[in-house]
């Protein structure tokens, strides 16, 4: 890679120290601390790189809580990540890039993902082709209006040196992305999404790329503390791990950067920490109109404008 401002070492050094912030912040709000399991691929391997995982189990406030780094280097671009670069299908690529799933104890508190990556490969001429994805949703089990205006307003502030387009475009990116085509709804209440994004050229896409990852704080904690302590019962519980289902049925069947993990010959315990520790599957589990379990559905999950 070049030695920009995007190179690989400056932007490494920008992924590593947000994890380390991001890790740091919530290890303060949950009271627990998250393991930190360092991992290498060793030449010989499809697969080379290292990266590493973050993670808690069990904590006052993150019942499962993962954030990952890692990068790493492949002789074959995997099908996922050219579904819009064919001319790159098969090219020597370098990916690097912070993932992350929280998964809160209290049903009242929403699950939380958020990523961002950079994947560089080189085209058929034999030029270095760099591009930026990422983004962040949040899945709520009981919603509130004021917590998903909240989150996407924080998105949008931080998208707004780049274009007025970008929140409006990104935004239902999101919308039509994290949707589970075999239940026809949405995963939750959306955020922003982008992926082969190179546009505004390599240095601002990456100026982009930083105020998205330096925005998740502020827009996930008020949210955190504004509901954490709200008192729940069995229901809401039983309720909670009946959707954190639909949370895996996604991730295994549709995500992109799951597939993107697994068929380059990624860490497999790593690609999956974003599974939630506990969840269920029930028959034909309809809630009651009019119940707050049945407002999820009605109100919540449905492509709408929050802010």
């Amino acid at each position: 890679m070049s030695e920009s401002q995007t190179g690989a070492g400056a932007v490494r050094a920008y992924l590593t120290g947000l994890q380390a912030r991001i890790v740091a912040a919530m290890e303060a709000a949950d009271g627990g601390q998250f393991l930190s399991d360092a991992w290498e691929k060793p030449a010989g391997e499809i697969l080379q790189g290292s990266g590493v995982t973050r993670i808690i189990e069990g904590g006052e406030l993150l019942e499962r809580a993962g954030c990952g780094f890692s990068h790493v280097r492949g002789p074959k671009l995997p099908p996922s990540a050219t579904q819009h670069r064919p001319e790159l299908a098969g090219a020597p690529f370098e990916a690097m890039g912070v993932s992350l799933v929280f998964h809160p104890r209290n049903p009242y508190v929403p699950t939380v993902h958020m990523n961002v990556r950079m994947i560089a490969a080189k085209n058929p001429q034999g030029e270095e082709v760099c591009w930026f994805g990422g983004g962040m949703d949040l899945t709520p089990y009981y919603g509130f209006d004021e917590d998903a205006v909240h989150f996407h307003q924080t998105c949008k502030v931080a998208l707004a040196d780049f274009g007025e387009d970008k929140y409006p475009r990104f935004k239902k990116w999101c919308d039509d992305y994290f949707f589970l085509k075999h239940r026809n709804e949405p995963r939750g209440v959306g955020g922003i999404f982008f992926d082969d994004f190179s546009e505004l050229g390599a240095d601002k896409s990456f100026a982009m790329l930083r105020s998205v990852g330096d925005s998740f704080l502020d827009a996930y904690l008020p949210i955190v503390e504004r509901r954490r302590h709200m008192a729940y019962t069995q229901r809401e519980r039983d309720f909670q791990l009946y959707r954190r289902g639909r949370y895996v049925e996604f991730n295994l069947v549709w995500d992109r950067g799951t597939h993107f993990g697994l068929q380059s010959g990624g860490r497999t315990e790593s690609i999956l920490l974003s599974m939630p520790p506990h969840a269920t599957w029930a028959y034909q589990q309809v809630p009651k109109a009019g119940s707050p379990e049945g407002a999820l559905t009605s109100h919540f999950l449905t492509a709408r404008d929050w802010v």
